[in-house]
């Protein structure tokens, strides 16, 4: 018992404290249990969804499919920095929009950074796309952002109306989030090379797993299109991987491959927000966000979601401004949960996935230069917040 509290990193704790707090606001009836307890069961079916998409994407990449995909990309790219940034930006996209933006930033970042050493491509592009993108491509499905799932419920949307509604401001976002990443971090005098060395392909460890995990992927992918639930399509392909592992390699099968961090952290968020809600903070986001129901609430609450997540983190941003939006204003809360996806690029807690991705890249000894980060956070922030609302206000 020792020896796991030693082995706890600092936000491990952080997430253990948020839990701890918000049972001790139900405890003490800051919070009432009756609330605590729906707010749980609203939040029962996206906890089951993470939990089995994680499982999924680890055993997937620990099938060498995430490895082997990206080395394809660089080899496919043929040395042309352009060609391999669309690429790039292109699988970031695909796995963050069908695999979550967590995925993106957990599993796919390893594998891009491990990537530059073998192609001799500088780390850090290939880094700022899968943040980048981790986030800004992820408004397209419910599947992408916890916040989708939330809003989803909350409009009433199925998968397909969902991604009707927002296949243009996902456009819209990943354009954007392109632009930038060219000019800021891919383009000739950032990146530092006319041309890189296209890899050696990398080789499958074990073709059984590499194809039952690909397969469990596509089931998946397949299923959330034809309208599955969500959270049991997640679980029966992780399941079909689980199983493929205890046959092949039951080495990999760990309880590390639990999150139980995220879940803890979900769970705490939504018993701590809530209470602040019953003390001041709904009066607070309806001073942000507002009440107009026009196209100026609509920036206003998108702008709102952006800032705040910001400062405390996306999912908390999104579910505080979420309640003080009318149950009509479904404009207003898209355009809030635009700003909760595609904001939070600016500060190294706006999001999960980005404190995740800080972790890896400490480990991988990446350097990201914090002044260039955040300034480029600003601009991409701004400008994608203003293109995606508009593309989401011009389709509606």
């Amino acid at each position: 018992m020792t020896y796991v509290i030693r082995r706890l990193a600092v936000l491990d704790w952080v997430r253990l404290g948020v839990l701890a707090v918000g049972l001790a606001c139900v405890a003490t009836g800051l919070l009432p249990a009756a609330e605590a307890v729906a707010n749980v069961r609203r939040i029962g079916p996206l906890l089951l969804f993470l939990a089995a998409v994680i499982v999924l994407a680890e055993l997937t990449k620990e099938a060498d499919v995430f490895d082997v995909l990206a080395g394809r990309l660089a080899i496919i790219g043929r040395g042309n920095y352009a060609a391999l940034f669309v690429l790039c930006t292109a699988f970031a996209s695909f796995v963050t929009i069908f695999l979550n933006l967590d995925t993106t930033a957990v599993l796919l970042t390893p594998v891009m950074l491990a990537l530059a050493p073998r192609a001799r491509i500088a780390s850090l592009p290939l880094a700022m796309t899968t943040i980048w993108l981790a986030n800004t491509a992820s408004l397209l499905l419910p599947v992408s952002n916890l916040t989708n799932l939330l809003a989803m419920d909350r409009v009433g949307l199925s998968t397909h109306d969902f991604a009707a509604r927002m296949w243009a401001p996902q456009v819209a976002s990943i354009a954007v989030t392109m632009l930038f990443l060219w000019i800021f971090y891919w383009r000739r005098g950032e990146r530092g090379e006319d041309r890189y060395q296209p890899p050696p392909p990398v080789p499958v460890g074990d073709r059984v797993l590499f194809t039952v995990a690909g397969s469990a992927c596509l089931l998946f992918i397949a299923a959330i299109l034809a309208g599955a639930q969500i959270g049991v399509a997640a679980a029966v392909a992780a399941v079909l991987v689980i199983a493929a592992f205890a046959w092949r390699d039951r080495s990999k099968l760990t309880w590390g491959l639990f999150p139980w961090q995220l879940l803890v952290f979900v769970t705490g968020l939504f018993l701590v927000v809530p209470t602040l809600s019953r003390y001041g903070l709904d009066d607070l986001m309806r001073a942000l966000v507002g009440v107009a129901g026009d196209t100026a609430g609509d920036y206003r609450a998108a702008a709102a979601g952006a800032g705040l997540s910001n400062i405390v983190n996306n999912l908390p941003a999104y579910y505080a401004g979420e309640r003080v939006i009318p149950p009509a204003g479904h404009d207003q809360l898209l355009s809030l949960l635009i700003g909760t996806n595609v904001g939070p690029v600016i500060t190294p807690w706006g999001s999960l996935a980005t404190l995740l991705w800080f972790e890896w890249c400490r480990r991988r000894a990446v350097k990201v230069p914090m002044v260039k980060f955040v300034l480029t956070g600003v601009c991409l922030c701004v400008v994608g917040i203003a293109a995606t609302v508009t593309a989401l206000l011009l389709t509606r």
